[in-house]
């Protein structure tokens, strides 16, 4: 027991104030991730103004989509009888309190990014979805290492039993054995699918060939994700009626493993920037 790590850490940063470590990691990478955008577009002279309005189309699509994620893959029992809760952050049973938005799915939160990105290539930027894509996925990874690290100061989604030297014992959730720090081995992986990601970015031509960047975002996040599934705790969800072969986030990662193979291997579609027309004051 002397090998194992006692994790009896406060999800709350200074005691008797609302601010989270949780809440913390997710503004750190939001807050990192718009600098690098800012250094991209300058990079590539897009548009500076543009940020402003991508970072509001982001967290939207990031919270909404992560949140009916959460709601329609792993609780639509409960939430199917309360409907309300799924967007407002309290509970009315068995007696109203504020809760906070407890459950978001990452893999609704990709979809949720992609559909608001979607939207914003088309109303802002007037360039091909995959043009964004291949650039956001990268301060992507880095903020999903952010939040399962925040995971971790919440103890939750906990890893499986473990006898290994570096299991943790949640001692917040009442236990006495060891876990594997499965949110460890998540925020490392895609810390290191991140740098993966900026050097493909800076030393080679992949930029330019749309969607291999996120092709490759897309099968290194979600095939790492179905293969550390095996050393977490079940969550539940549709892997109830699906089967128990394999649990829910790994057949929500099947689909996003295909997908990113497509991007990754199709015949490269070169990106050429149109210069940004200059409106001329008149004399």
């Amino acid at each position: 027991m002397l090998y194992y790590v006692n994790w009896d850490v406060s999800e709350v940063i200074i005691p008797g104030t609302p601010l989270r470590w949780y809440s913390l990691m997710f503004l750190a990478g939001f807050s990192i991730g718009f600098f690098m955008m800012k250094r991209f577009f300058t990079h590539e002279k897009a548009p500076i103004e543009w940020l402003d309005s991508l970072l509001m189309y982001m967290v939207l699509g990031t919270i909404l989509g992560a949140r009916l994620g959460h709601c329609l893959f792993y609780d639509w029992e409960y939430f199917s009888q309360h409907p309300l809760e799924i967007l407002l952050p309290v509970k009315f049973e068995p007696t109203f309190r504020f809760t906070g938005f407890q459950g978001l799915a990452s893999h609704g939160g990709a979809l949720g990014i992609i559909l608001s990105l979607w939207i914003w290539s088309r109303k802002i930027s007037k360039r091909p979805l995959l043009w964004i894509l291949d650039r956001m996925v990268i301060p992507t990874a880095l903020t999903g290492a952010f939040i399962r690290f925040g995971n971790l100061m919440n103890s939750e989604i906990v890893g499986k039993e473990t006898d290994a030297p570096w299991g943790f014992i949640f001692r917040r959730l009442g236990e006495d054995f060891p876990r594997h720090p499965v949110q460890l081995y998540e925020s490392l992986s895609y810390l290191i699918i991140f740098f993966l990601l900026f050097f493909i970015y800076w030393k080679t031509d992949a930029k330019d060939k749309l969607g291999r960047i996120f092709g490759t975002f897309f099968v290194t996040v979600f095939g790492m994700r179905f293969f550390l599934e095996y050393f977490k705790r079940s969550q539940g969800g549709i892997e109830t009626f699906l089967g128990d072969s394999l649990s829910t986030g790994q057949w929500l990662s099947i689909p996003f493993v295909l997908i990113g193979l497509y991007f990754m291997v199709r015949p490269a579609v070169i990106f050429k920037p149109v210069p940004q027309k200059i409106k001329r004051k008149k004399a």
